[in-house]
């Protein structure tokens, strides 16, 4: 995936001349409750018009982190900027963001579009947003319905409504997926991704890796409040070797065909029961397979398999810092 990183009307950096400034950026950022640190020394940097996928264990520090840089509260040291500006003064920045954290709240007998109606007085964002607002999460039918006749996915959707009624620069949302079914899953992606086209940094914290996968284009992965990894989703999948799966018309046979792979210059291999996987490239394949007629092997199965994130992320969160480094 492409990562635009520079769309049009993109925020300058005084520092780097045309270059544009990081929609997030913070160094060393931490936040301590007492003796435990929450979030450990955080150094990010994510570009403008991207989709940042920013994934972690539970309890990783992942809403704190968010809750910081929205000036919720406040970082036992270091700092950070958002749209530019230090999160020190939130009020320079937060009506050029969009958030929905830990849920959405709303009045339960009054309608979503009440609702919005509610928080556009309150924010000072013009009415006339709300109907598009409705239309762009898929509510535009159900407008008219109390909030507390919503589903959890309906509830989900009202909430990205609203965190979108200030045509955000910035738009972060905790897990925006929850309670959907898989045709509203693919909705919001869709969604997401055409705001990001339009110069929107989206900012998404979510546990469904392979969503985030999907449509990020960008990546954040922290452990214990450290940083894993920051950069293009393309570069930390790259970690992560790719694998050949075989299995063979007789397992016992498998031994052989790790030995072929071994002499051919693909040593790490791993049985699995009736499989066995090779750590090479999908273009070995056809070598190994011809390797294995020659010695009489009959394969069965043979595919390449492409590291996902949810690997990548299982390797990467049960190493130790330096192992990752």
């Amino acid at each position: 995936m492409t990562t635009n990183i520079a769309p049009a009307g993109a925020l300058a950096d005084p520092a780097a001349g045309a270059r544009p400034a990081p929609a997030i950026r913070s160094h060393g950022l931490t936040r301590r409750y007492g003796p435990l640190v929450a979030v450990d020394h955080l150094s990010i940097q994510v570009p403008v018009g991207v989709v940042a996928g920013f994934v972690g264990l539970n309890g990783a520090g992942k809403t704190t982190t968010i809750r910081m840089l929205l000036g919720l509260i406040a970082p036992s040291d270091g700092s950070a900027e958002v749209l530019g500006k230090p999160i020190t003064k939130p009020a320079a920045y937060l009506s050029r963001v969009g958030a929905m954290i830990e849920g959405p709240a709303f009045y339960p007998t009054l309608s979503a579009r009440r609702d919005l109606d509610v928080l556009a007085v309150l924010g000072g964002h013009p009415r006339a947003k709300i109907q598009q607002v409705l239309e762009l999460v898929g509510l535009a039918d159900r407008a008219d319905d109390p909030y507390r006749a919503y589903s959890l996915g309906m509830k989900q959707r009202l909430g990205i409504a609203a965190a979108l009624l200030p045509d955000p620069a910035l738009l972060v949302l905790d897990e925006p997926a929850n309670g959907l079914d898989p045709a509203g899953i693919i909705e919001i992606r869709n969604l997401l991704r055409r705001l990001a086209d339009q110069g929107t940094t989206v900012f998404l914290s979510s546990h469904l890796l392979a969503e985030v996968e999907q449509i990020s284009d960008w990546l954040v992965m922290i452990n214990h409040g450290r940083l894993l990894f920051d950069g293009p989703i393309d570069q930390v999948l790259d970690r992560q070797r790719p694998e050949l799966v075989v299995a063979a018309e007789h397992p016992g046979d498998l031994a052989t065909v790790a030995g072929l792979a071994a002499e051919a210059g693909h040593p790490d291999t791993t049985a699995n029961g009736r499989f066995l996987r090779v750590q090479a490239p999908a273009s070995f394949a056809g070598e190994l397979n011809r390797l294995a007629m020659r010695q009489g092997v009959t394969l069965v199965e043979l595919r390449p398999e492409q590291p996902n994130l949810e690997d990548t992320f299982l390797h990467m969160t049960t190493q130790t810092p330096t192992e990752v480094q």
